[in-house]
């Protein structure tokens, strides 16, 4: 996500879902920066995610042995990153896990300046 093949202003919409949980929170806003490049003006981006401020490292899932780190994101810090990417946040969904969920849920969408 931080090199999209793609032209600069070629999407009408992006959507994310839960796709950045497994980006370090370091190298989300080189991901974002990337979204607003590929955006055209005025461009939608979508995001989904799971709330929280930690890392969770897995070691043992679905069956088999695996290595993987998932990162539970603070939503406020997500609507700044993608504010400073330049990619004005227009709604914020938080909502409380359902019964196959251990985290709260976001859900963001921005759109290009």
């Amino acid at each position: 996500m931080e090199a999209l093949v793609l032209s600069d202003e070629s999407l009408a919409g992006i959507v994310a879902w839960y796709s950045i949980i497994h980006t370090p929170p370091d190298r989300l806003p080189k991901v974002f920066a990337e979204f607003a490049r590929v955006l055209a003006s005025g461009g939608h981006l979508l995001l989904a995610f799971q709330t929280g401020d930690e890392l969770r490292r897995m070691t043992h899932a679905y069956g088999h042995d695996i290595a993987l780190d998932a990162y539970r994101l603070p939503p406020d810090r997500i609507t700044v990153m993608l504010d400073n990417a330049g990619l004005a946040p227009q709604t914020q969904l938080l909502r409380v896990p359902d019964e196959s969920e251990k985290t709260p849920q976001a859900f963001l969408l921005a759109r290009k300046r």
